[in-house]
C-alpha cells in the first residue's frame, strides 16, 4: 500500500478507518462512473484523481465504468474520448472499461423482483403529471391512481413495456416507497422508461432503460465497489441509493456512498448544458477549443496533467461547496512549466530593427541557455544579423514616463547578444513606425559591457533573415465575471468577445523543431503550446506574471 499523506481529507479518513476495522474485508474498490454523453472537464479531473488516488494509496482497485443508461444523449465517440482523456491525465484503470449496459439483464431481473414483492408498479401517467404529483418540500405528494395495481398486473405491464407493446412515454416503472417522504427522491421515483432509441452498445436489444438512480447503485454492487464517491449534488440521492440496495440480494458487500464538494472555478462554467451552448452557438471552435475548461481544451492549451493533479492535491477534498480562484490553477501550471519548458524567442507583433553599423551580410551565432531552471537542458545557438524583429511595444518615438525600452538615443540590451542604441525611425504616411534604426556596440557581445555600464532594459529579438512564421493565439478570460451565472443570471451574459486574439509572429529557427503539444516559454511573453495538430500554431498557456501571488498580497493588506 502506498503511504497516504499525513494530512488526510475526510474521504480518505473514512477509507482508512474502514480498512483498519476490516470493513469490506479490508478491500478498497472505487470507480469513476461518467455518463458517455459529453466530454470530460476540469471538474471531472477532481473526481478522477480522488477515486484513482484512493485506490492507489490503499492498495485497491479503481475501474472506469460508463453509466450508459440514456441512449438519446450517448455516443461511442464520447466513450473513446473519455478513455483517451484518462490516459492523458495519467491514471490507469484496474482493468478494461465496464458498462452499466452489461448489467441490463440483471438490473431488469431485480426490477421484476421488486414488482413481485409489491415494491414497484407501472404508472400510465405522463412525466409532467408525475412531477406535479410529487409535490415539493413541505408540500404533500399525491399518490398515483395506478399505485395499487396487483403485482401480477404490474409484472405483465412491465414485460409489455420491454416487448414493445406500448408507446414511448406512455408508461414508466416506479418504485413504491413513500409519497410523503421529506426526501423528494423517495417519492416513488421512476426506475424504467420506454425509449425506442438504438443504444451505442446494445443497439435495439432493449427499448426499456433503467434510470441513472436505479442502475448506478446496482452497477456498483455487481462490480464489488466498496466506496461509491460522488459529488454533493448526489447527497439527497443517497437515501434512494441505499433503499434500492437494501431491497435486493446482493452478490457481495453493499457499497457505501460518500459525497464531496465538486470543483468550482472563477470565470468558469462546468455545466455540460452551458458548455454545449458555447459549442453549438459558435462562441468557441469546439469542445477542444483552448478556451474551454474541458480536458481536451486544457490539453490543447498546454496545461500539463502533472500540474492539474498537483492543483487537485492542493485544494484537497471538502464537505462544503466553494469557489477556487482560477489563478491558483494557473499558478500550478506556471510553476511546473518554469521547471520543464525550454526557452525560445518569438516576436508576436513584429517591428523591423535595422542595425546600421552591422557588417553587411554577416551572421553571428550566440549561445543561449535553454532553461536556467534546468542545467541539464543545455544551450542552443541562435543567429544574429543586421536586421531583426522586435516587439512593436519595445519602441516608442515619444516614450511615456518610466518607459525604459528602446527610444531614440537610448541604449538597451538585446538578450544574449549586444547593446544597441536607437538612432531614428521610419514612419508611414499615418505616422506609424514601420522600421527602427540603431547602432550596436561590438564590444558588448554576450550582453555585457566591458566598461561595466548598465542598461535598464533587456529585449528579445529574432533575426529577420532566419525567422520562421507562426500563428499565435493570445487568450483572455472566456467569461469576464468571476462568478458567471450568479444570482440566476445567464452565464453567457458575461461572454468575452475578445477572449482570443490571433496574430502572425516571427520566431527563432529552433521553434521549427518543436513537437506538437510541446510547451515552450516565449521569453518575456509567457508559456505557449504548439498546437496538437499543427506545430506552427501556438496557444498561450499562461503568462509569466503570477496573478495568484498578487491576489494573496492584496488579501494580506
Amino acid at each position: 500500500m502506498q503511504e497516504p499523506s499525513e494530512s488526510l481529507d475526510f474521504v480518505r479518513e473514512k477509507v482508512k478507518a474502514d480498512t483498519e476495522s476490516g470493513k469490506f474485508s479490508g478491500r478498497v474498490q472505487t470507480r469513476f462512473p461518467p455518463e458517455p454523453n459529453g466530454f470530460l472537464h476540469i471538474g471531472h479531473a477532481k473526481s478522477i484523481y480522488l477515486n484513482f488516488g484512493i485506490a492507489e494509496e490503499f492498495d485497491g482497485q479503481c475501474f472506469l465504468r460508463f453509466d450508459d443508461t440514456n441512449p438519446e444523449t450517448e455516443d461511442i465517440s464520447y466513450v473513446d474520448a473519455i478513455q483517451e482523456d484518462l490516459e492523458w491525465l495519467g491514471v490507469a484503470p484496474s482493468g478494461p472499461p465496464k458498462f452499466a449496459s452489461d448489467y441490463f439483464p440483471q438490473i431488469f431481473e431485480w426490477a421484476e423482483d421488486l414488482i413481485r414483492r409489491g415494491l414497484a408498479y407501472v404508472d400510465d401517467q405522463s412525466a409532467e403529471t408525475i412531477s406535479e404529483q410529487r409535490g415539493g418540500f413541505g408540500q404533500p405528494g399525491v399518490e398515483s391512481p395506478f399505485r395499487n395495481r396487483s403485482a401480477e398486473e404490474n409484472l405483465g405491464l412491465f414485460h409489455g413495456m420491454r416487448d414493445g407493446a406500448f408507446d414511448d412515454g406512455s408508461k414508466v416503472l416506479r418504485a413504491k416507497i413513500d409519497m410523503q417522504a421529506d426526501n423528494m427522491w423517495l417519492r416513488d421515483p421512476v426506475l424504467y422508461r420506454i425509449r425506442r432509441v438504438p443504444h451505442h452498445r446494445t443497439n435495439d436489444e432493449w427499448i426499456v432503460y433503467p434510470t441513472y438512480d436505479w442502475a448506478h447503485g446496482q452497477s456498483d454492487a455487481i462490480e464489488g465497489v466498496t466506496h461509491s464517491i460522488c459529488t454533493l449534488e448526489f447527497a439527497d440521492h443517497r437515501a434512494l441509493y441505499d433503499w434500492c440496495l437494501n431491497q435486493l440480494e446482493l452478490p457481495g458487500d453493499k457499497p457505501e456512498q460518500t459525497e464531496f464538494a465538486r470543483l468550482n472555478l472563477t470565470h468558469t462554467v462546468m455545466s455540460k448544458r452551458i458548455l454545449r451552448r458555447l459549442v453549438e452557438d459558435g462562441h468557441v471552435d469546439g469542445w477542444d477549443d483552448a478556451r474551454m475548461p474541458t480536458v481536451r481544451g486544457l490539453r490543447r492549451r498546454g496545461y500539463p496533467a502533472e500540474a492539474i493533479r498537483a492543483f487537485m492535491d492542493q485544494i484537497s477534498v471538502a464537505k462544503v461547496n466553494s469557489v477556487v480562484e482560477i489563478e491558483l490553477l494557473e499558478s500550478f501550471v506556471r510553476t511546473h512549466l518554469n521547471r520543464t519548458a525550454l526557452r525560445r524567442m518569438a516576436v508576436t507583433k513584429p517591428l523591423k530593427l535595422v542595425i546600421t553599423n552591422w557588417p553587411e551580410g554577416e551572421v553571428e551565432w550566440v549561445d543561449v541557455v535553454n532553461n536556467p531552471e534546468d542545467p541539464d537542458a543545455g544551450t542552443r545557438s541562435v543567429p544574429f544579423s543586421g536586421e531583426l524583429w522586435i516587439e512593436e511595444d519595445d519602441f516608442r518615438l515619444e516614450p511615456p514616463p518610466k518607459y525604459y525600452r528602446l527610444t531614440p538615443g537610448r541604449e538597451v540590451r538585446l538578450r544574449n547578444a549586444f547593446f544597441v542604441t536607437a538612432t531614428d525611425a521610419v514612419t508611414d504616411d499615418e505616422g506609424n513606425v514601420i522600421e527602427v534604426r540603431a547602432t550596436y556596440d561590438p564590444e558588448t557581445r554576450g550582453g555585457n559591457a566591458p566598461d561595466g555600464r548598465k542598461v535598464k532594459s533587456t529585449m528579445h529579438w529574432v533575426s529577420a533573415e532566419h525567422a520562421l512564421d507562426a500563428t499565435v493565439h493570445l487568450y483572455d478570460r472566456l467569461l469576464t465575471e468571476s462568478h458567471p451565472g450568479a444570482d440566476d443570471a445567464d452565464p453567457l451574459d458575461s461572454l468575452n468577445p475578445a477572449s482570443r486574439e490571433t496574430t502572425e509572429a516571427k520566431v527563432e529557427p529552433a521553434l521549427g523543431e518543436v513537437a506538437t503539444g510541446e510547451v515552450v516559454q516565449f521569453e518575456r511573453l509567457g508559456y505557449f503550446a504548439a498546437d496538437l495538430d499543427d506545430a506552427s500554431v501556438f496557444h498561450r498557456t499562461v503568462g509569466l506574471r503570477d496573478e495568484w501571488a498578487n491576489i494573496q498580497k492584496r488579501k494580506q493588506k
